[in-house]
């Protein structure tokens, strides 16, 4: 925010409080409704008249540029409480307060509106009560500059066309300029479509100095002197970028047909200004109806209502099974009958196929790719462990070799070893005080493409996985990731693990850092003609300057004759937005799809999708995706704030910051990420949220928040089960040694915040009595498990390597896991060894070799993989966890690894061909 702003500002609503403009409009409703009814109470309630009088002032002032971007309450609205209270007329000055600020904190103006349907002269008394499933409300942004006449003689005409059957309700907000324009698009989240009208200023006539804090270059630049068309076009192309799923129109009282052949395909329709508005209207009403179909779900609730009669699969179809049974009625009860009505094994009537859609599911894929900007979008029902599984195998054949970060979900390893891949693990930066990875450099993979390159192989690799954003919460930025590698592996294809960013599409900030956006980024980067020059100009730079440790150091462009867009994204839906569990959604942008990768894609969806899918699970993700497109904005904004209230609610908790703290951006990204020197962006508002996700390598996730509890004595897996969970239900995401992660998401209330900190706090004040009343020897102890858990700790270990064994490249590092996975089958190539065994071993110079994935809860990813050695660091890392939970590994026995003859058998047969793509089994 700018100095010359504070004096503008009521005391208690300082702008650099506030993480959002929606956060402060709410709190300035709410104490303008306590300033006027104060005032219209008398003296005994307020300090001095002159005083509340004031501040009812500095609030109406305060809230007037925000309103500018509202139909309700809107500026007509905040003038008639400005004329009551320079009236003198306080009582009604405090009641119109008192009735919007209820109607906004309840939402009640968007169902209230249903009501003067045929009453465009309602008032906002009429009845303040919300009323669920009414007729959806939403609001049209229409820019242009017209006097407060025309303005009121356009709304009136479209009210007067609306009908009684018309699935909608809207309302129109104005603004004159481009400026007005780009922030009621940011700061309104019911608007839903924009019509730009023939004539707009480029600049905001009001002072958006408070608006600045949270929104920065608003303002268009370079248009003065363009010509409408240009300045119609550079508008509907910011509103894109920052929504778009923006319906835009545009009136132009020019030749239209002219106009329309020259104006990008971003606008929906264009109209002439002096034909009427009917057709815009109807245009509207069209266009939001067109997000708002839900085909998949409308076919199942359809077919459930319909009298049928069942001689096929499934005796629990219509609840027949169910309804009458004498033993088990209370699974109708407690599901009711809506769910068997759905439930059926017909994928006709009505219905489709999930293997082959032709139907109301194609139409539900279609609709999720258009939402999501994907090309193609394919529907899973049993998880992203699945997806992840389809397109590794639609991309990879045995031997080819695929780059991986380490720490993925586990579905990403086996998937690798059902497809046969060679396989290269990536290193995260590790975090080893807090017991978790960041993620990878990408110098790290550039590293790993140059080793390729010098050795000849770099045209085997063929696909990089990454997770993003990772489990906790840190982000990548897939453009310049994959611009840098494809500027080595021209052809190289990209799975973006996005199962914790489903949601990211639906906000401005966090959209460009999705893979849909980033690929359609880089395809229309690299089809401008200016952008050859400039990586012609990129090359001459380069010169003969292109040994390994100078291609390190630059950012790298890739040839435009050759580069080749191939991005798949995968996203549990249900985890972030609104779906049934497991349901998924696999996103492709690939430009070679159709000739090099459908036929395969088709096969491994076939191989790996059930034949009887979940319709349930199907319909949900229909209905999710159209919750997304109508009002994803406004629901991921409401998820950051809420994570911005918790952080704020612990940090200035002067019980709980004693004993807790959560991680910033400076403690899970090292500064050498951070170019934008933005250490908490969260925390600068939007605009430097923003300002940071444009420039840094990773960025942190601002919903997913990292609680540091060292300082307690508690490890984090017993404060997660033995206290939250067991106490007091509170589910976490997930736990390391001294933390514990907590997301918010599009369904989290402000109350369910305050019950997490009311709880936080019963705990603390049970420790710190608990802590009060220990003998000296239980302090001791005590203070013991402090400072293992705030102290130094085993390093989190790299990835060593796999055997020699297990590597047919020899010289390059990609290893073969499939072999070494199945030839663990046969019982006599393994035995179990201990830690005292294996550190022997490595003494006498011998290495050991994990037959199996061991991987410890937390953290949650393999530290070993079939065909690793086992290294110091491991053995180290391993010895020194307290964690309940390890995959693979047997307590007593130890670790499964390969026998030395096994070894020595399979180098031997090694030496006489290639290696069985097969089981891998060897006599021993």
């Amino acid at each position: 925010m700018a100095d010359t702003a504070a004096h503008d500002v009521p005391h208690s609503l300082k702008t650099s409080l506030y993480n959002s403009v929606w956060q402060l409009r709410t709190d300035a409703w709410t104490s303008l409704e306590e300033a006027t009814r104060r005032l219209a109470t008398g003296p005994e309630t307020a300090a001095t008249p002159d005083t509340e009088s004031r501040r009812t002032e500095e609030l109406l002032r305060l809230l007037e540029p925000i309103e500018n971007c509202w139909a309700f309450p809107g500026r007509s609205r905040l003038d008639e409480i400005r004329r009551l209270h320079e009236a003198g007329d306080l009582a009604n000055a405090a009641r119109t307060a008192e009735e919007l600020n209820r109607s906004l904190v309840t939402d009640a103006y968007r169902s209230r509106a249903a009501r003067r349907r045929g009453n465009p002269g309602g008032t906002p008394r009429e009845d303040l009560a919300a009323e669920p499933g009414g007729t959806p409300y939403f609001e049209v942004l229409v820019v242009g500059e017209i006097d407060s006449a025309e303005e009121e003689e356009l709304r009136a005409d479209l009210r007067w066309l609306r009908r009684e059957e018309d699935d909608f309700l809207y309302e129109i907000v104005v603004v004159p300029s481009f400026e007005d324009a780009v922030v009621a698009a940011l700061v309104n989240f019911t608007v839903q479509a924009v019509v730009i009208r023939h004539r707009f200023t480029d600049r905001s006539r009001h002072d958006l100095r408070v608006m600045r804090r949270f929104f920065d270059e608003t303002a268009a630049q370079g248009l003065e002197d363009k010509g409408f068309d240009e300045q119609a076009q550079a508008l509907g192309a910011r509103l894109v970028g920052l929504r778009p799923e923006l319906d835009l129109y545009l009136m132009t009282e020019a030749s239209v047909e002219v106009v329309a052949g020259r104006v990008s395909r971003q606008f929906t329709r264009v109209f002439h200004a002096r034909e009427g508005l009917l057709e815009l209207h109807l245009s509207i009403l069209h266009g939001v109806g067109e997000r708002y179909r839900a085909p998949f779900f409308t076919a199942l609730r359809t077919h459930s209502r319909r009298p049928t009669g069942v001689f096929h699969a499934m005796p629990i179809s219509r609840g027949s099974s169910v309804v009458t049974s004498h033993w088990i009625p209370e699974m109708a009860r407690f599901y009711g009958l809506n769910m068997f009505l759905a439930e059926t094994s017909a994928t006709s009537g009505g219905l489709d196929s999930l293997l082959q859609p032709t139907g109301p599911l194609r139409e539900a894929q279609d609709a999720a790719a258009r939402a999501f900007g994907a090309r193609q979008t394919y529907f899973v029902t049993n998880g992203t462990s699945t997806a992840n599984k389809i397109v590794v195998q639609a991309l990879v054949k045995p031997g080819d070799i695929v780059l991986v970060d380490r720490n993925c979900h586990k579905s990403h390893h086996y998937g690798l070893v059902l497809a046969g891949a060679h396989i290269v693990y990536l290193d995260s930066y590790p975090l080893d005080r807090y017991g978790m990875y960041g993620a990878v450099p990408l110098q790290e993979i550039k590293r790993k493409l140059l080793e390729f390159r010098r050795t000849g192989q770099l045209h085997r690799v063929k696909l990089l996985m990454l997770t993003n954003c990772t489990f906790d919460g840190v982000v990548y930025n897939p453009a310049q990731v994959m611009e840098e590698c494809l500027a080595l592996q021209p052809e190289l294809a990209f799975l973006w693990d996005e199962a914790w960013f489903a949601f990211a599409r639906f906000h401005p900030v966090y959209r460009p850092r999705t893979a849909m956006a980033a690929a359609h980024r880089l395809v229309d980067r690299y089809r401008d003609p200016g952008y050859r020059a400039e990586y012609t100009a990129h090359r001459e730079r380069l010169g003969e300057n292109d040994g390994d440790e100078a291609l390190l150091r630059q950012r790298l462009l890739p040839d435009p004759d050759k580069v080749r867009v191939r991005v798949f994204a995968t996203q549990s839906t249900h985890k972030t937005l609104t779906s049934l569990r497991q349901g998924s959604m696999i996103h492709v942008f690939d430009q070679d799809f159709h000739h090099k990768a459908a036929e395969s894609f088709r096969e491994a969806y076939m191989t790996h999708t059930s034949t009887s899918p979940n319709y349930q699970i199907l319909a949900s993700l229909d209905l999710g995706r159209r919750q997304a497109e109508l009002e994803g904005f406004e629901l991921v904004q409401k998820q950051v704030e809420q994570a911005g209230i918790l952080r704020d609610a612990v940090d200035e908790h002067p019980l709980l910051r004693r004993s807790l703290r959560f991680l910033t951006t400076p403690d899970l990204i090292p500064e050498n990420f951070r170019t934008s020197g933005v250490d908490q962006p969260l925390r600068a508002g939007l605009a430097g949220m923003a300002r940071a996700w444009e420039e840094d390598e990773f960025v942190l996730d601002p919903t997913r928040v990292t609680l540091y509890i060292g300082p307690t004595g508690i490890d984090g897996d017993t404060f997660k089960h033995e206290h939250l969970m067991d106490r007091y239900g509170v589910q976490v995401n997930k736990t390391s040694r001294n933390t514990l992660l907590f997301m918010t998401n599009i369904g989290t209330t402000r109350s369910a915040v305050a019950y997490l900190i009311e709880v936080l706090v019963k705990l603390v004040q049970e420790l710190e009595e608990s802590t009060e009343e220990m003998s000296a020897h239980e302090r001791a102890a005590h203070e013991q498990r402090v400072a293992a858990l705030t102290g130094s700790c085993a390093a989190l270990p790299d990835f060593s390597a796999f055997h020699p064994v297990f590597r047919p490249g020899g010289s390059t590092p990609e290893g073969d896991m499939r072999q070494a996975f199945y030839a663990a089958y046969d019982e006599n190539l393994c035995e179990f060894l201990t830690s005292e065994d294996i550190a022997q071993a490595m003494a006498d110079g011998r290495d050991t070799v994990s037959a199996t994935f061991v991987t410890p809860y937390p953290p949650g990813f393999p530290v070993l993989v079939p065909g690793q050695v086992i290294s110091a660091g491991v053995l180290a890392f391993m010895e020194g966890l307290d964690t309940r939970e390890i995959h693979g590994y047997t307590p007593g026995a130890g670790y499964r690894v390969f026998t030395q003859a096994a070894l020595a058998a399979l180098a031997a047969r090694a030496e006489d061909g290639p290696a069985d793509a097969g089981l891998g089994r060897v006599g021993v």
